[in-house]
């Protein structure tokens, strides 16, 4: 029995398309993984003040309350201890795979003291260390009394733990 030229091109279609499928497989997969992967890939989180770069550079010892208001805008709360005392907060998180909880990554609380002129007294950026507020501007951390019982409250209320 022979197969005439248009039987032996059907006979021989099934077998190159399945070839032809099986060589695919790897490709669509492969394109089903680089689709999925931008849904996995880690996000980060700004919440609160963002402080512009170089601002507080622009702000020396002495300068008045209208000049730090113009480069740091406005206060997240302000305070009276001894004097006026702008806070800014915020607070980075990321996430390291897609719906998964957040991590929080950095709190700081800059805090700008003025004295009775309503002058810069002092500059300090307050953020965690170890597990206590640490200054990162004179590299200290304060020790208990008003300021530090000010603070305390502000870094458990932008904690999520």
């Amino acid at each position: 029995m022979t197969l005439s030229i248009d039987q032996r091109a059907s006979a021989a279609f099934p077998r190159a398309f399945a070839a032809l499928r099986r060589g695919l497989r790897p490709l669509v997969a492969a394109a089903l993984l680089c689709a999925a992967l931008p849904g996995c890939t880690s996000e980060q989180f700004q919440k609160g003040y963002i402080l512009p770069t170089g601002a507080l550079e622009q702000i020396p010892i002495g300068a008045s309350q209208d000049q730090v208001l113009i480069v740091m805008g406005t206060p997240s709360t302000v305070a009276t201890l001894s004097g006026e005392v702008f806070y800014y907060i915020s607070q980075r998180a990321e996430r390291p795979v897609a719906f998964m909880p957040q991590k929080v990554v950095d709190q700081r609380v800059i805090a700008i003291y003025f004295d009775k002129n309503r002058q810069v007294q002092r500059i300090a950026n307050y953020g965690l260390q170890d597990g206590k507020i640490f200054d990162f501007i004179s590299r200290t951390t304060p020790t208990s009394g008003q300021e530090l019982s000010y603070l305390t409250p502000l870094f458990k209320l932008i904690s999520f733990h």
